[in-house]
């Protein structure tokens, strides 16, 4: 392990992966400190989207939207294994009123004063034909409006909707996608350290002379730090570099739901709500429906997020606005919780607060690039940016390369995901359809090297459960950094969905043991 690096990254979510990552492509030595899992606070709670953000519009914020719709097929071409494109189903109600509070909707009030506060079509149509323009998809379909009478995307809804807008994102293995840029930063030379707190980080001369604890202990040297904590950002500039930067982020929690599967179809629901909010409902894991998400105000980085009773409550009764079959808290099988660590631009509400992020250099001495905010869409082009300014302190010896360059496993077509599930099948002939199409969402074309030379389910070692195997866990455990069950069954995979407490503990103690056999061997 080195002892000095020419960049330190503090913070192992997409945001300091994706640095990383960058950084270590264009010729810097890197090294990156996360204190807990890859990807085990903010990155790992999304609703799993990449999307440009319809209501962002509602904010003027055209910018950032354009620059979402721009990367998605740049991502979806990087990555087919992980992330592919969805179509999402937007009813319209004339019963529909909006009591929201954006610039949008105070202008029209002023001007119309008629439409109450109602986001009427015309209105959404034209934000769907700037999302469409703005964007310029090659890959994804564009706007069409629906009819919702005696239709699949009907079926689900109440029967006063009649007609619906239908529009594209793309869905993303929010977690995977963190884990992926690691190892590919890995490849390229960067050294990636889990379960290690930066305790302190001092100038010293031209230098940082950073203090960790945890796996990866001792000091190094760095030539520039980046702080990419997401939520502990500002801890980590006023406790660990002691700033006087006055930046500061907006804590704000965004909860979800995951139900039994509530339709047959694979399109995703868009909601719109009185207060002016908007929820998704979204087919997730084959048997279930994720429904996220809300915005609430969190104070504390170190206090655990979870879904509130409240939260929940508020969830379910926004869907129940449209589904024709009511659900309740019986049919919730599990909740999360995240912190998006915002710019805090001085927004009323946290649902107003700017999603867009912004980048902060410090060079009174050894420089520090603070990160703040961003949305996991952006992540790539977030990085792009913030290794530009790293190149005004340090050389690099190359331009930007990610926009051509998949992550690993993705080096197949975008609409591939078939072939590939088709083709591990005849390799490996004892997958079912479902266990090969996992692990090509999963892996990609890297699959083979999990499942190695198996002949037999067998012969992967233990089963721990819906599909999964000591080999694969293993795999997990040498090449993606995986230390405890959490780490497998809710971020390497959603496996924790269908795995029992007993399943669990058994996985936690085969991990437990074989890393323990491994230390020893060493």
């Amino acid at each position: 392990m080195r002892e000095s690096y020419d960049l330190f990254v503090i913070g192992g979510g997409i945001n300091g992966c994706g640095i990383a990552r960058d950084a270590s492509g264009r010729g810097l030595s890197v090294g990156l400190a996360e204190m807990g899992d890859l990807a085990g606070a903010t990155s790992s709670a999304s609703t799993k989207l990449f999307h440009g953000g319809l209501r962002y519009l509602e904010y003027w914020e055209v910018r950032l939207v354009r620059e979402a719709l721009q990367e998605r097929d740049v991502l979806l071409r990087n990555m087919p294994h992980i992330s592919w494109p969805m179509r999402f189903v937007l009813p319209l109600s004339p019963e529909m009123r909006f009591e929201g509070g954006t610039p949008t909707s105070k202008l029209l009030g002023t001007v119309m004063p008629w439409l109450k506060g109602r986001r009427p079509d015309w209105l959404i149509r034209t934000g769907l034909l700037m999302y469409d323009t703005l964007g310029k998809s090659k890959i994804m379909p564009g706007t069409a409006t629906i009819s919702l009478d005696g239709t699949p995307e009907g079926g689900p809804l109440e029967d006063r909707f009649h007609k619906a807008f239908e529009y594209s994102d793309a869905w993303v293995e929010d977690s995977r996608l963190v884990v992926l840029n690691a190892r590919d930063a890995a490849a390229r030379g960067a050294e990636i350290h889990v379960r290690t707190r930066v305790v302190s980080a001092v100038r010293e001369g031209d230098e940082w002379l950073v203090t960790l604890e945890g796996e990866r202990s001792g000091q190094v040297r760095a030539k520039m730090l980046v702080n990419a904590a997401g939520p502990w950002v500002g801890s980590v500039i006023h406790g660990v570099v002691r700033s006087n930067a006055r930046e500061g982020v907006r804590l704000v929690r965004g909860s979800h739901v995951i139900t039994k599967r509530l339709w047959d179809h694979d399109k995703c629901y868009f909601f719109q709500g009185e207060d002016g909010r908007i929820i998704f409902a979204i087919p997730y894991e084959y048997d279930y429906t994720l429904i996220g998400t809300t915005d609430a105000e969190h104070e504390d980085p170190d206090k655990r997020p979870t879904c509130t009773p409240e939260e929940r409550d508020y969830l379910i009764a926004f869907a129940n606005r449209y589904l024709k079959a009511d659900i309740t808290t019986d049919d919730v099988v599990h909740t999360y919780s995240g912190v998006r660590p915002l710019y805090d631009d001085g927004a009323k509400s946290a649902t107003a607060a700017t999603r867009d992020y912004v980048l902060k250099v410090e060079d009174s001495g050894a420089p520090v690039l603070n990160v703040f905010g961003g949305k996991i869409t952006t992540y790539r082009r977030l990085a792009e940016h913030a290794v530009e300014k790293i190149g005004q302190h340090l050389k690099l010896t190359g331009g930007g390369w990610t926009h051509y360059v998949p992550l690993p496993g993705g080096d197949f077509p975008v609409d591939g995901q078939h072939g590939q599930a088709t083709a591990l099948k005849a390799a490996y002939p004892f997958l079912t359809d479902h266990w090969a199409i996992r692990l090509v969402r999963a892996y990609g074309t890297q699959a083979p090297e999990v499942l190695g030379a198996a002949k037999t389910a067998a012969d992967l070692g233990e089963d721990f459960g819906a599909t999964l195997t000591a080999a694969e866990v293993a795999w997990q455990m040498d090449e993606e950094w995986a230390r405890k069950a959490e780490d497998v069954a809710w971020r390497r995979t959603k496996l924790g969905l269908r795995l029992d407490e007993a399943q669990m503990s058994r996985l936690d103690a085969w991990m437990a043991d074989r890393r323990a056999s491994s230390q020893a061997a060493e």
